[in-house]
This record gives C-alpha cells, sequence and structure tokens, in this order.
C-alpha cells in the first residue's frame, strides 16, 4: 500500500482518490504517526500532503509539524507535496522562507530534467499553486528538478534515496499532467501494481466491523441516500440481526420518502428496519433558528436524542453507525491530522454532542462518494439506491435560508418532486451530480391574474462532480429550465421567481448553507 500523511489539507483525499484511481491500496494517517505504525502498514511508499501550516512560523518551535525522521530513511520512496514538500527539505538540511511572491492558482511548470518522476511528461506545463513559502536551499544531495517563474525550486529529487518534493499539487484536477506524476510515483518509482479492487475492500471492512462490534448491537441513522443506504446493507451482512438500521422521518426529506424506503429495503434488511416519525420534534428544534450552524447542531442533537430514545427500546446497543464520508469529514475540520480548518459543520460529524452514549462507527470515512457507489454495486444494491443523487444528513434545513418551517419544508419537497420529475423525463438525471431547490428567504413582487404578488425567490442548484470535493455548474437546456421554472410557479403559489445558481465549488459549497 501506499501511506499518506496527512498534515491538514483539504486536499488530502484528493491525493487518495487519485492512488485509488489507479487501482492502489493507500490510508491516510496523521502527519505524527509512529514510525511503528507507518512499518507495521508495509508500505511501498510515503506522501506528505500539503496543510495549512506554516514551514517558516514552524521552525525551532514546539509545535512543529513534523512527521517522524524515520520516515526518511525507511528505504522506500517518499513524495512530499507543497507543505511536504517544505517541512521534507527543512528537515533534510534545506531552508525554507517567506516566498517574495505568494502563488495561488496556475502557474507555469519548466523542467530542467526529465527523471523518473516526469517520464514522458512535456517540459513546460501547467501546475496548480497554493502557497506563501517557498524552498530556498536545496537539502544536501537534491537536485532542482522544475521551476517557476516564482518558485525557482517547484519541483526537487534525491533520486539515489527516492525522495521528492513537488511544490504544486499534482493531485488536483488543474493541473496538467498530474495524474501522470502521481503514476509514475506508484508504478515506475514504487513498483506498485495496479491489483486493488473494492471486492478487497468489503472484505476487509466485513471482517473489521465484526471483530470491533464485537457482540454489540449497531443502531444506523438511515437517511435513504446513498451513503447510509450502502452502510445498512454492508453493515447487515458484517453482523446480521445485530444492526438496527432506523429511518427517522423528520419533515424534512423528499416527498414519498418514508414508502420508498420500505418499498428498497423492508425485505433485505428484514427485521433490522425501523421507521420513526419525529417530524414534531424537529421542527420544534428548528423554530426560531435562522444561523445555518446552529441548524446543523439542532438537528444532530435531535437524532442523537431520537437515536438513544429508540436504543433504550432494545438491549446492548453500544454503537451509532453513520455513513459519513471523508468529504464530510475535511469540511467538518476532522480530518486525519486534526489540522484541516472547518469550512461547514456536518450534523452527522461535528453536529453530534460531546458526551455521546454510544461509540461512533463510520465504515465510509475514508471512502469517497463514487467510491461508494462503486461498494453498492459490489454488494449488489438497486439502481435506484447507487445511482441517486446526494441529499444532505440535515435534509432540507440546510436549503431553507431563515428559519425552518413545516409550511417552508412542505414547498421546497414539492418544487423538488418538480424537478426531480422534469430532468428524468428529459433523460438528464444521470448527467447530473446534484440538483435541488433553494428557499432563499428574499421575496419578489409577481403578477398572478392581474393582481400583484409578493412571494419567495426560489434558487436552482444544479453541478456536476466526481467526489463533491470540486464541481461545475450543470449548463442546463435553457428549454428545461424554463418548464421546471414555469411548473414552480405555476403549482407552487408560494414562490414568485426562480433562479439558476452559476457558481462552481471553490469558491461557492455546493450547499447554500
Amino acid at each position: 500500500m501506499i501511506v499518506i500523511l496527512d498534515f491538514g489539507s483539504q486536499y488530502t483525499q484528493l491525493i487518495a482518490r487519485r492512488v485509488r484511481e489507479q487501482k492502489v491500496y493507500c490510508e491516510i494517517l496523521p502527519y505524527n504517526a509512529s514510525i511503528d505504525v507507518i512499518r507495521g502498514k508495509h508500505p511501498a511508499g510515503v506522501i506528505l500532503s500539503g496543510g495549512p501550516s506554516s514551514a517558516v512560523e514552524t521552525a525551532g518551535k514546539d509545535d512543529v509539524y513534523e512527521p517522524h525522521p524515520a520516515v526518511f530513511t525507511l528505504g522506500v520512496p517518499v513524495l512530499g507535496v507543497c507543505y511536504g514538500h517544505q517541512i521534507m527539505a527543512r528537515m533534510l538540511g534545506g531552508k525554507v522562507k517567506r516566498a517574495p511572491r505568494r502563488e495561488f492558482g496556475l502557474s507555469k511548470m519548466t523542467l530542467k530534467s526529465a527523471g523518473d518522476l516526469f517520464v514522458g511528461i512535456e517540459p513546460k506545463f501547467d501546475v496548480w499553486m497554493s502557497h506563501g513559502d517557498e524552498v530556498a536551499a536545496l537539502p544536501h544531495g537534491f537536485k532542482t528538478v522544475g521551476a517557476t517563474e516564482n518558485a525557482p525550486l517547484a519541483a526537487i529529487a534525491n533520486t539515489t534515496k527516492r525522495l521528492y518534493g513537488l511544490q504544486f499539487h499534482p493531485e488536483v484536477s488543474h493541473t496538467e499532467h498530474g495524474n501522470d506524476i502521481i503514476n509514475n510515483f506508484l508504478f515506475e518509482i514504487c513498483g506498485e501494481a495496479p491489483d486493488w479492487q473494492m471486492a478487497g475492500w468489503v472484505a476487509r471492512a466485513t471482517a473489521e466491523i465484526k471483530v470491533t462490534v464485537g457482540s454489540s448491537k449497531v443502531l444506523l441513522a438511515l437517511s435513504g441516500g446513498v451513503d447510509s443506504s450502502v452502510a445498512a446493507v454492508l453493515l447487515h451482512e458484517a453482523i446480521g440481526e445485530q444492526l438496527l438500521a432506523v429511518f427517522v422521518d423528520t419533515g424534512l426529506l423528499k416527498a414519498g420518502e418514508t414508502e420508498r424506503i420500505r418499498r428498497l429495503f423492508g425485505k433485505r434488511l428484514e427485521d433490522s428496519l425501523i421507521t420513526v416519525d419525529a417530524s414534531v420534534e424537529f421542527f420544534a428544534a428548528l423554530k426560531g433558528i435562522t444561523d445555518p450552524e446552529k441548524k446543523r447542531k439542532a438537528i444532530g442533537k435531535t437524532f442523537i436524542e431520537v437515536f438513544e430514545r429508540e436504543a433504550k427500546r432494545y438491549q446492548g446497543v453500544g454503537f451509532l453507525a453513520q455513513g459519513t464520508l471523508y468529504t464530510d469529514v475535511i469540511e467538518s475540520g476532522r480530518a486525519a491530522s486534526g489540522m484541516a480548518h472547518v469550512i461547514k459543520t456536518h450534523h452527522n460529524v461535528g453536529g453530534l454532542p460531546e458526551k455521546l452514549n454510544f461509540k461512533l462507527l463510520e465504515p465510509f470515512k475514508n471512502l469517497f462518494k463514487d467510491e461508494v457507489r462503486l461498494l453498492g454495486k459490489e454488494l449488489d444494491i438497486a439502481k435506484e439506491v447507487v445511482g441517486r443523487h446526494p441529499f444532505p444528513g440535515p435534509g432540507f434545513a440546510v436549503r431553507i435560508l431563515g428559519e425552518v418551517t413545516r409550511e417552508r419544508a412542505h414547498i421546497i419537497a414539492e418544487a423538488d418532486a418538480i424537478i426531480d420529475e422534469e430532468i428524468r423525463r428529459e433523460g438528464i438525471y444521470d448527467d447530473i451530480w446534484q440538483i435541488f431547490p433553494v428557499l432563499t428567504g428574499a421575496k419578489s413582487v409577481g403578477v398572478v391574474g392581474d393582481q400583484r404578488s409578493y412571494e419567495e425567490v426560489l434558487a436552482i442548484r444544479a453541478v456536476t462532480s466526481v467526489d463533491g470535493m470540486t464541481a461545475d455548474w450543470y449548463r442546463m437546456p435553457p428549454s428545461i429550465m424554463a418548464n421546471i421554472a414555469t411548473r414552480i410557479v405555476n403549482e407552487l403559489p408560494n414562490i414568485s421567481r426562480v433562479v439558476y445558481d452559476i457558481s462552481s465549488k471553490p469558491p461557492a459549497t455546493i450547499e447554500w448553507e
């Protein structure tokens, strides 16, 4: 396998994605993992991620964000990316300083020598930079491999010891030949083979779940989305009747969701499926709250209260399982290093109360959405489930700006049903990674039957993506867009205007809250 040491970069899991896309298994460990733990993984290579810290500011201080020095003498190749490049250079005797000019975005890389990391790559290509520090002097035994206008030591190498540093991010899609560079590291330098399969992950995960759970019962938050649905089937395969898959109707879900859950999972999960209508509790918990972070925490707290109440009906419940993905973990600042910045709280990650009467079981916390879809196919789960668009754990609460009420939840569910029906009719459902309405809270003047109306503005957000880490807005054909907008304003009297969101991620997130 490949070991990735995480220094808190928002892109750490993208490195893992690029590795796994080549059918090479990898695991992410915190940057300060002990050398015994790293050695125990028997890695074929180690990658040091980027991160938000400064290699200049931490020099000589107690809170130094460094890997164990023995990482560089394990006898396996090491690739440092951005901060990983800088900290490797500094630890091995080089110098790092503040760059005269920070670099954020595309820069032109010029190779000074091809080298094994750049085999088959043209001498000039675009790279994605995101740094304020730079390597100012090479460690002993290193040579300069490539440079940009603002970073003269943008790619360095000690080919004898197989140590490599890149100031840019090869894992980001904006870097030309980024995949080629990673492939060269995996196959040419580390000598890996493309033989990792999801079937192997299933076998390993199932065994780990059995050992972790023992004889305890596991309470699963089954939302009906891809992640929790696949988690339910995986857990049922692993522990059978020890699973209690609880579907909670929060009142914030898609229209007809409870009936859909019973139809899809009633037979496969057998007596493990439990449905609970807790909508009254959730609307009460959200009453008067308009701040998005407070909404997420209120939802997380209410979920736990419902689960704890359900758990009391059964003996031996020791775990709460969730379909948490690594994208959720990253955005909630709970990456392996513990250093990632919080972008937003996810109710199934950062929204949980500090005191929890269960142990958490998150089998997908190191997987991306597309990997969970592959897992679903491996488990022979219906395409209706694994091909479904993502839906947030807090439901429509984070798509209703301002106070969440039962009336507004009903309006947005109706708008969502119209959108879903139209894109399926037009055959573009699978072209879109996610599409949803947003009640903006803004009001707009309209004309209905020659009379003035003053109702809410509804936004439509549609994006294309692979893993949710980055996304682009979907170029919907105007005729389809017009049909959707016309139906919404005609069928929902509370909506006076429909707008279309054309923001990419970044800088925007996919959800509005």
